[in-house]
Parts: structure tokens; sequence; C-alpha cells
């Protein structure tokens, strides 16, 4: 139990849907105990008149006493019928109470992981996939809720019917109580073995979903390429064994709880049978009425319900433990990026790194070392290296996506982690190397870093995107729903609405990292004039391979494994003779291979 003190906290929230849920248990109960009673009486009263009916053969009264008995017997009947009703509203009460707070703990928690999912940083997507944490947050909070709805208040329910029967049975005789509820502490001992059993299952069973969930979400997202390479069948395969694993686990959960219950009913037959037996050698004795048996019987079938309930109860919270165990591992994790508490002040774009060095903690690999250069607001600065140089790593860092080893970013004289993360975050016009548009409408793609929009610049930003032209050909043109991430676009107008999406919050700082590779070179000279516009007097960062892209930057930094090995304007770099001509050669000649030279 010890991971589900989590939610002491909810229940401390909830406190006055529990308390009254609590009283609404126990009149529903005590309602559920007097029946017995009374039926032990009306027992009594069958046996007594019908010995009094037969002493009466023959005489005129006897119709009187059959008059008498029929209509207390009716009376009994009627008041057991009206306390039955009495426990079935205090049960309705009860369920609107507990139940009811369970979904509003479930709300609550949903709530909870994802706000803490979106604090956590870029690294720990990298370490886990998205079925894990899909599943962590849905099916793993649905198994909390039935422990805090269902199984607390049935635990509850049998934890006050059981004082309540308990004490009305050594009430009546001690010693029928006592060979009654002899099968009890038998069932406690089973209860004991098996709960290991469930909790370990349990968890079995949930990170076999948790993978089964990664497992499809992945070869969904990837259909095309399963299609393309005709695996079809190699992934039906791996699915099947995947499914076979859960459903392995599953049914070693299903034989423990089928031996389970039977044992428990059997348990509980037994405890009728000892009733019976040693009652009625008391009522030969005289020590209680034939009555007292009758109630007996109803005490022990009122706890039949609870008794078999108990094991499904007990697996609810095994299940709920193993969950939350789950969740706990995730709401424990501590964002490495942290907001500083610097006072919030318009950003201008002068950006400065000083010997800044970065190893991704994750692989080991280290990205950057000792890198030093200086922006100026309102410069346009591009970032030029061959594949894995670094690139896109001095874009994460600068957007503080993770934070430096060694060394200092300063965005206007202050170390950026001294500033507030999101207001830092909100200046920046970011567009990723690997595009992601939402399952959601053109213009809601393009406007996504905006709260309010009008449709003027939606359009305004299309066109400074040079992606206006491929919208308003399409049937419903800005209300063109996109499928998952963006797949009812080309790769090129993918790219164009990501550049859209960046240019309408008119950013104090730019950053394309290699966004342009889909482009072809008039759209891409499009877009680049119109950037020249939108961005006067701010600050751009470029990040290519395409020198055609980046020639006109007002300084060019060349990376090669992690360090700057020249940078300076385009004419600067080509008269240095060194890597950066090299690379200007060489698709200088792969252009003029092709038919087309726009580098020259």
């Amino acid at each position: 139990m010890k991971h589900l003190r989590f939610l002491n906290k909810y229940f401390y929230k909830y406190k006055w849907w529990i308390i009254p849920g609590v009283f609404f248990v126990i009149i529903s109960n005590i309602f559920g105990v007097i029946p017995a009673q009374v039926i032990g009486h009306a027992f009594n009263l069958i046996t007594e008149n019908i010995q009094i009916y037969g002493l009466f053969e023959g005489f005129e009264r006897r119709n009187i006493i059959y008059d008498i008995f029929s209509t207390s017997l009716f009376y009994f009947g009627l008041l057991v019928l009206v306390l039955y009703l009495l426990r079935g509203l205090f049960l309705f009460f009860m369920r609107q109470t507990i139940i009811l707070m369970s979904r509003h703990i479930e709300f609550d928690m949903k709530n909870e992981i994802y706000a803490h999912y979106q604090e956590l940083s870029l690294g720990f997507y990298r370490r886990n996939n998205t079925g894990d944490l899909m599943n962590r947050a849905t099916e793993d909070v649905n198994r909390v809720r039935m422990y805090v709805g269902p199984a607390i208040m049935y635990t509850i329910n049998t934890a006050v019917l059981f004082i309540l029967v308990i004490y009305a049975m050594f009430s009546v005789n001690s010693t029928l109580a006592i060979f009654s509820l002899l099968p009890l502490p038998v069932l406690v001992v089973i209860i004991y073995f098996v709960n290991t059993l469930i909790n370990k299952r349990s968890e079995q069973i949930q990170e076999q979903l948790s993978r089964l969930s990664s497992f499809v979400q992945e070869r969904f997202s990837g259909i095309r390429v399963i299609k393309s390479y005709v695996r079809e069948g190699h992934t039906k395969a791996v699915f099947a064994a995947e499914s076979q694993g859960y459903k392995d686990n599953a049914m070693g959960l299903v034989k423990v709880q089928a031996l389970f219950y039977p044992t428990m009913l059997l348990l509980v037959g037994l405890s009728t049978i000892l009733t019976v037996y040693i009652g009625g050698k008391q009522v030969i004795e005289g020590s209680i009425s034939a009555g007292n048996i009758a109630e007996f019987i109803v005490y022990v079938n009122q706890l039949t319900f609870p008794v078999s309930m108990l094991g499904w109860v007990t697996t609810l919270i095994q299940r709920a433990s193993a969950s939350q165990k789950r969740i706990n591992e995730f709401l424990q994790l501590q964002p490495d990026i942290v907001s500083g508490n610097a006072p919030i002040v318009p950003v201008r774009g002068n950006i400065k790194f000083e010997n800044v060095s970065f190893t991704y903690p994750d692989t080991g690999i280290q990205a950057l070392k000792n890198i030093s250069f200086e922006i100026e607001q309102g410069q346009f600065v591009a970032i030029i290296g061959r594949t894995g140089s670094g690139k896109s790593t001095l874009a994460n860092l600068l957007m503080r996506m993770y934070d430096v080893n060694q060394g200092k970013i300063k965005m206007d004289g202050e170390a950026i982690d001294s500033l507030d993360l999101r207001h830092y975050r909100s200046q920046f016009g970011f567009v990723p190397q690997e595009v992601f548009l939402f399952s959601d409408t053109i213009k809601n793609n393009i406007a996504f870093g905006l709260d309010k929009v009008n449709e003027e610049e939606v359009i305004e930003a299309a066109k400074n995107a040079a992606v206006y032209q491929n919208i308003i050909n399409f049937d419903l043109k800005f209300e063109t729903m996109l499928g998952e991430r963006g797949i009812t676009l080309s790769g090129g107008q993918k790219q164009r609405v990501s550049i859209a999406r960046a240019l309408i919050k008119e950013p104090k700082v730019l950053i394309f990292d290699d966004c342009l590779s889909a482009v072809d070179t008039r759209t891409e000279e499009e877009i680049l004039t119109n950037l020249g516009k939108v961005m006067k007097g701010k600050t751009s960062i470029l990040i290519a391979h395409r020198i055609s892209t980046i020639k006109n930057a007002n300084k060019i930094l060349v990376l090669e494994d992690g360090r700057i090995i020249e940078q300076g304007t385009h004419q600067d770099l080509l008269q240095l003779g060194g890597a950066y001509a090299e690379m200007y050669q060489n698709q200088l000649l792969e252009e003029e291979s092709s038919g087309n030279s726009p580098l020259v």
C-alpha cells in the first residue's frame, strides 16, 4: 500500500465526499442487518402459532388465530420490504458519493500527469517511448480509479457489515457465532498468499501492455515504411507474439482468481453447514430458538457477497498498487530544465556563447566542444556543417531544451538559465528539422503558437512562407484538415506550413533548423526574401546544408566535430580557402552537373 499513499492528498481534498459516503455505508448496512432479526422473530412466530393453531382444532376461535397469524406475517414481510428499500436508497447515496469522488480523482490525476509530462525535459522523451507514456496516463490511471472508487467502497462496506453482523451473532449466541465464523481465518491466510501472486501478475500485465501499446503506436506512425518494404507479415507476427505475452500474463492472473473465488464460496458454504448443525443441537438443548438459526443463516448469506467480493477487491488494490507505482516513477522525476527567477524584460536578440561544451546524457556523445561566438541583434547568422557536427545541438541549447555542461549561453548579457523559461521560449520562432503538424486544420496549425489570431495574420504568414498558393488550391483552403503528422501535405508543404507557424509569432529570434531541404530553389529564395522583410531588426539563425541558402548571411559559422572551425561572411570564407570553400566548390559542381547553378 506504500505506493497508494500518493492518493492521500486527493482523499483529503474530497473528504466531504468520503465522510458522507462512509455514513451512507453504515446506515445502509444497519438496514441490511435488521431484516435478519425480523426474519428470526417471524420464524419463531410461525413455529409458535402453528402449535397454537393445532391446539384450537375444532374451535371457532381457530379462525381468529389464523387471521392474527396471517396479519402478523404480512406486517413482518412489509417491514422487511421497507427495510430493504431503505437499504437500497442509502446504497444509491453511497455510490453517488464514493464512485463520483473516484471520477473526480481520476480527472485530477490525468491532469496532474499531463501537466508533469509537459514540464519534463526533452531528454525524458528521448528515453521513454510514447506508448508507455500514454498507457500510464490512461490505463494505469483507470486502474487506480477502480481502487479509489469500487475497491474502497466495497472494502468499507465489507468492514462495516462484518462488524455489525459479528456483533449481532455474538449478542445471540457466542458458541454458534464462533463456529459460524470458524472458516474465516483460513480465508485470511489464503488471501495473504494470493495477494503476492496477484501483485506480481498485475505488474507483468501492465509492463506487457505498455510494450504492446508502444509497438502499435510506432507501427501505425511508420505505416508508409512498412508498406514500402512489404513488412506487413513480419509486423503482424511480432504483434501476435507481443499479444501472446500479454495473453499469457492475463491468463495467469485469471487462473489465480479462478482458484480463489471457488475456495471462498466453499468456506462460506461450510459456515452455513456449521450454523445449521451446531444451531440444531442448541435448539434441541433449548439454548436458542429455531428463529435464531434462520437469523444466523441470513447473517452468513449476507457475508457471502462481501467475502466473494473480497477477492475482486484484493485484485483491484494490487493492480492499482502496481499501476500507481508506475505512475509515481514519472511523477517523482524532476525536470532537468528549471526556470530562472530573473525579472522579465523584453528580449532584444543579442546572443553570446562562452566556451560552451555539451554531452548528451542519454548517449554520452559529446556534441559541442568549447564553442564561443556572438550574434548581435538584427543579424542574420547561418550555421553550416556536415551531419553530426552539432548544428541542431546549438539550436536546442539556445532554446534551453537542454542545459550546457560547461560554459555559458547569454541573451542580452544575462545567462539564459537565470531567465524565466516560459517568457524566454515565447520570444523564439523555431522551425525544427523534423517537421511536426497536428491533426487539425491548416489554419490552426499555422496559428498554433498564439492564443488569439485573425484570418488576415494567418494569410500573411502563409504568404511569407510561400505556401499560400498551395493552400488556396485545396477545396477547403485554410480549413483543410491534415492527417496525423500532416500526412495530407507533401514534404515541402509541411516545411512551409511549419515556417508560417514560426513567422506568425513575429518572434524576436527566429531559428530555422535545416527546414528548407524539401523546398525547391525558387521557393527558397522567395522565403528568404520575405524573411528579410519580416525579421528586419530581429535576430535570425539559419541552419542549413546548402550554401545557396546561407550565402547572404551576415555571419556564417562552419562546424565540424562539435567545433567552430571557420566563421565570417560568404566572401571571407571563400577567400580563406578552407572547409567552407571546399563545400562550396563541391555543391557548385553538383549544381552545374544538374544544369542549374544558383550558387554563382
